[in-house]
């Protein structure tokens, strides 16, 4: 996935952040990864939700997490998944485990799409595509985890 540069518009699809997703995306925006996390369970969750998998009686909280985690599974994109990602092809479409346990799908970026393989440590990767987005990607992480 090729990253857009300042005299490059962005035409891809852009995420419509509203209420229950907003605190997401305003964390990527200051290049951090924010998620909900359950009073009740403790656990992390991701997609953003407005009501906890663990109840209504539930409450969730928002966190910043470590951005780490490891490739769960991936597949190799070698034709354009939409005609707006033509010339990002190949380009790897993974889910990503979080240390904190989520997983979330992403790109992984940074490498050669050839590379990517399960259970490589990867970290969170901020793509700024506008002034108002910045999507959250992967990359592989090549310093010791702190």
């Amino acid at each position: 996935m090729t990253e857009p540069s300042p005299a490059t518009p962005y035409t891809k699809p852009l995420p419509d952040p509203n209420p229950v997703t907003r605190p997401f995306w305003d964390a990527a925006r200051e290049h951090r990864l924010r998620l909900q996390r359950s009073r009740k369970t403790g656990t992390y969750i991701h997609y953003p939700r407005a009501v906890s998998p663990f109840g209504a009686d539930d409450e969730l909280t928002w966190e910043d997490v470590s951005g780490r985690g490891h490739v769960w599974s991936y597949t190799v994109a070698r034709r354009a998944t939409a005609p707006q990602f033509e010339a990002d092809v190949p380009y790897v479409i993974a889910i990503v485990e979080l240390e904190e346990g989520p997983h979330m799908t992403a790109n992984i970026i940074g490498c050669d799409p050839d590379t990517v393989r399960v259970g490589l440590p990867v970290e969170a990767a901020f793509v700024d595509v506008t002034p108002e987005v910045t999507l959250v990607q992967f990359r592989p992480r090549t310093a010791p985890a702190e």
